[in-house]
């Protein structure tokens, strides 16, 4: 590693954290599209708006299958694995490993508060850095004991929500499980409106996910993710460095169990018509499911990297993974720009065919314009912005010709 003081140059980036991070960041896309383009409550339920048989359905499904948090546990794990990278790479170049850190995480918190507030409810940046002020300090434990207490921290909201579920209040999710036909016209009416007017609904719902949703949810969930990604990364899983038969054995048993277990939450809740009874138990199937299909997606993508490190994939992949604080952001632009009144209000309109052909248009964006940038510029443009904020003092952008 450098030991120039500033951020960690391109050349000394492990390729594959890189292009695991381009992976899931494109991944989001078709499980965010639908908080981008329908009320709210079809990401609990899917069934109470747009049209869900044929293609629609089939859609919904593999994109639930394959995708919904799947990709996001993903995202999550590479984020753990960045903290132990930054606060090494920081140790070793004899720079304040604390204070770089606090600084680097507040500005992050910061521009999360912005995009939840001033353009989607649905950021994950503020959860990241309240989570990253804590889990920083487990940087030095051994990797089992880092995911001995991911675990632990994993089970607490599946206990919650089971608990939840055999409360005899449990029905009273309903209002979130199938809210009143009113209450969702009134949300798409919101969103076809002017940017002020969606500040009705984006506001207390940002401040809701923020509150009773990170204390009851997301704070267990993302903690235990990124120390699963700080261990996995101190154990050489992440920057390819385990022989292929571990990573072929990590794609067949990850697929197997957690395609086995998703599917079975598919046809448990579709033989309980839906039910809101059944809502918080249909949920811990993907709950776990999804942490052993990730594990297959860093089993795959480690293994197409090892075999084609200078391939197409794996070259789009990493110029997305590099700029991948931009693109996250970028996604929201271009999605919100699409479906809100501001833009095109296509809000409530398109189904979820269509929705899927407005994420491979994004994607067509998103990939090419990360590696045409990367050909000019060291970082990605918000990237840039956020090491300046860091480090105080302006880094150099452009890349050296010659």
């Amino acid at each position: 590693m450098s030991s120039e003081s500033g951020p960690t140059p391109p050349s000394e980036r492990i390729v594959s954290l890189d292009a695991l991070r381009g992976f899931a960041l494109l991944g989001i896309l078709p499980i965010n599209i639908w908080v981008f383009s329908m009320p709210e409550a079809v990401l609990l339920n899917p069934t109470v708006y747009g049209d869900f048989t044929g293609v629609n359905y089939a859609v919904w499904l593999g994109s639930y299958i394959f995708a919904q948090q799947k990709l996001i546990t993903l995202f999550t794990i590479m984020f753990g694995a960045g903290v132990v990278l930054f606060t090494e790479s920081k140790q070793q170049a004899d720079q304040p490993v604390l204070r770089l850190h606090y600084r680097r995480t507040v500005w992050l918190l910061l521009i999360g508060l912005a995009h939840a507030y001033l353009l989607w409810y649905g950021d994950i940046l503020v959860t990241y850095g309240l989570s990253a002020l804590l889990i920083v300090h487990t940087r030095h434990w051994q990797p089992s004991r880092q995911a001995r207490v991911a675990i632990y921290l994993l089970v607490i909201p599946s206990v919650l929500e089971i608990t939840a579920g055999l409360s005899p209040g449990a029905a009273g999710l309903s209002a979130q499980w199938t809210p009143p036909e009113a209450a969702i016209q009134r949300e798409i009416e919101t969103y076809l409106g002017g940017w002020l007017t969606q500040m009705e609904h984006r506001i207390p719902t940002a401040f809701r996910r923020q509150t009773v949703g990170f204390l009851s949810y997301s704070v267990w969930r993302t903690s235990g993710l990124m120390l699963f990604g700080m261990a996995l990364f101190r154990r050489g899983v992440l920057s390819n460095e385990r022989d292929s038969r571990f990573y072929f054995k990590l794609v067949g048993v990850g697929s197997v169990i957690g395609m086995s277990l998703i599917l079975t939450g598919v046809l448990y809740i579709s033989s309980q018509d839906w039910a809101v009874e059944a809502a918080l138990f249909w949920r811990q199937f993907n709950y776990w499911g999804s942490l052993f299909l990730a594990g297959a997606y860093i089993g795959g993508v480690m293994l197409y990297c090892r075999r084609r490190p200078e391939g197409v994939v794996t070259k789009s992949l990493v110029a997305v993974g590099r700029t991948a604080f931009s693109n996250y952001l970028l996604q929201t632009v271009l999605a919100t720009s699409i479906f809100y009144g501001h833009g095109l209000g296509l809000f409530g309109q398109l189904s979820r065919i269509e929705l899927l052909g407005v994420v491979v248009s994004i994607w067509a964006v998103q990939i090419p314009l990360s590696v045409f940038w990367l050909r000019y510029f060291r970082f990605g443009p918000v990237e840039w912005v956020w090491r300046v904020l860091t480090y105080k003092e302006l880094q150099p952008i452009r890349k050296s010709r010659g």
